[in-house]
């Protein structure tokens, strides 16, 4: 654990030296360059692309739209904590967008802020809402760091074209030593008041004749044990999480993309989004590209050309530039299946009331360390992680994000008039995921007297959120909008390496299979497609 935290301390150097080095020594991507590949996007599966590309010795550009996280604002820290949030919190809001949105019916948790290019973006559709990390890490910033292997068996109902026996020997242990997975202390976990709160529903889970399970962190569980006796600066108890954790977490900039830095073959540059994709007579791509500040002013509009393209903008980011470039014309020979098979991963969170002899704990980790795994209930599967709700005061509130098996599935249009993918899904088409995770706290309430909270996700009587999602999953999903390796189907040397590929379901938080699944895809891509010195 002490060796962990050491290397949590020299990534985080290394990605800002690097970074700086590369970008003052060589002029790759600069407008009218041509670099040989490009990674579009800084999340999980762009980190593994361009770490692979970066140690077979390609000069490889990552392209982000959001910002490097490295330096601290007017109180000395990097990232805004979630009980006082101001302008690094979020995406270009006016106000803030957190997941609950009210507490005993009162509009106390959203602030006022100015548009910024924040780490925690709120993407609205018509009905239904997407969260997603921006900044060098992508989701890996704003995430609870919960890091799970699915069961084999959805696996290998999800992605049956995949060798399951592969990914599970091979694949999902490399994403799981690269990303610095670690385990809880479990004597500590017994112990310390911080997770009084999941102990309280483990035993509630129990008496419903429910099981739970440990589940492992990217977060440094010894950081955190060292928080709690004061030895090392806190952030997890300190009820940092949506908006960015500033110490303890292995996000992908201490870890993938440090080490994709480290090889000398990679640059990030930040504060870069790409607007559009086509191709040019000798078949390399050429990306149109608008750098901005901080505030969203634009500074400069370029065009950068490349031959290998890698798409790592996650599935609403990615999906839409295929869309695009297929409805323009840019790309048109590209599948009919781009921007198919999209879901939320079952995503619904509710939260019981607890009675007032059972105290949850005024002080609480904001990182989750236990779930409710009834994913074998043959009729509601549910994967349930117990949530903190760090307020800073006794609640009494038991919180969950459930994880349902939903078998609906949205698409993504494109709109030309607004030039943006727009999301088909319906509030209706949550109801299966609504039901299972209703059947599941329906026992857990009976079991032990207690009742919903209906005060939380707005001014409504509501007691299951079910108009956002934190795992968004789909859109170019593998086998049919790519080959069973990313590469997308009617266009050469281009790849999806990202959530997309998933269809719209993993059963757990999706980011280990997503790191996964590129490992594998990127493997092979290098080997097969790649000319490499």
């Amino acid at each position: 654990m002490a060796a962990l935290s050491a290397a949590a301390l020299s990534g985080a150097t290394t990605i800002s030296t690097a970074s700086r080095a590369q970008a003052a020594g060589r002029a790759a991507g600069d407008g009218g360059t041509h670099v040989p590949a490009v990674v579009i996007g800084t999340g999980y599966g762009a980190a593994v692309a361009a770490l692979r590309l970066g140690e077979a010795g390609v000069e490889t550009l990552m392209l982000e739209m959001g910002q490097q996280w490295d330096k601290p604002g007017s109180d000395g820290k990097v990232f805004t904590g979630m009980l006082k949030p101001d302008e690094r919190s979020s995406w270009f809001k006016k106000r803030t967008e957190a997941p609950l949105g009210s507490f005993l019916w009162l509009d106390v948790v959203n602030r006022d802020i100015t548009p910024y290019a924040g780490v925690l973006d709120r993407v609205n559709y018509d009905q239904m809402s997407v969260y997603v990390g921006r900044g060098v890490g992508g989701g890996s910033l704003v995430n609870g760091g919960m890091a799970v292997t699915p069961k084999r068996s959805y696996f290998e109902e999800v992605l049956p074209q995949v060798d399951a026996a592969e990914m599970y020997d091979r694949y999902f242990p490399r994403a799981n030593s690269t990303l610095r997975v670690n385990h809880i202390d479990t004597k500590w976990f017994e112990d310390t008041e911080w997770y009084k709160f999941a102990r309280v529903s483990r035993d509630q889970a129990g008496k419903a004749g429910l099981g739970t399970t440990f589940v492992p962190n990217v977060y440094d569980w010894d950081h955190m044990r060292r928080e709690a006796t004061g030895e090392a600066p806190k952030s997890a108890l300190a009820g940092e999480v949506i908006y960015g954790n500033n110490h303890g977490k292995m996000s992908l900039d201490k870890t993938y993309l440090a080490t994709a830095l480290g090889t000398g073959k990679v640059t990030i540059r930040t504060l870069h989004k790409v607007k559009s994709v086509r191709t040019q007579k000798d078949g390399s791509y050429v990306l149109t590209v608008e750098e901005t500040d901080a505030y969203g002013k634009t500074l400069a509009v370029k065009e950068i050309s490349c031959t290998y393209l890698f798409l790592g903008a996650g599935s609403l980011g990615s999906t839409e530039l295929l869309l695009r470039a297929r409805e323009t014309g840019a790309l048109p020979d590209l599948s009919s299946e781009i921007g198919k098979g999209w879901g939320p991963n079952g995503n619904i969170m509710t939260a019981r009331a607890n009675h007032m002899w059972n105290p949850t704990g005024a002080k609480q980790s904001s990182i989750p360390a236990l779930g409710i795994d009834d994913w074998n209930n043959p009729t509601a599967p549910v994967f349930a992680e117990i949530a903190p709700m760090p307020a800073g005061l006794e609640t009494w509130v038991s919180l969950y994000l459930a994880i349902t098996k939903n078998p609906e599935r949205g698409t993504f249009v494109y709109d030309a008039a607004s030039d943006r993918a727009d999301l088909r899904w319906t509030r209706d088409q949550n109801a299966p995921g609504v039901a299972a995770a209703k059947s599941l706290f329906d026992r857990v309430n009976k079991a032990n007297g207690t009742i919903y909270r209906y005060d939380l996700f707005g001014t409504r009587l509501k007691a299951f959120a079910d108009d956002f999602c934190y795992h968004p999953l789909g859109g170019a999903v593998l086998g049919k909008a790519t080959d069973l390796y990313g590469r997308v189907a009617g266009a050469k040397n281009l790849y999806v390496t990202d959530g997309s590929l998933i269809p719209g379901s993993i059963g757990v938080n999706p980011f280990v299979t997503i790191t996964a699944l590129a490992e594998r895809n990127v493997e092979r891509v290098i080997q097969q497609d790649i000319k490499t010195k």
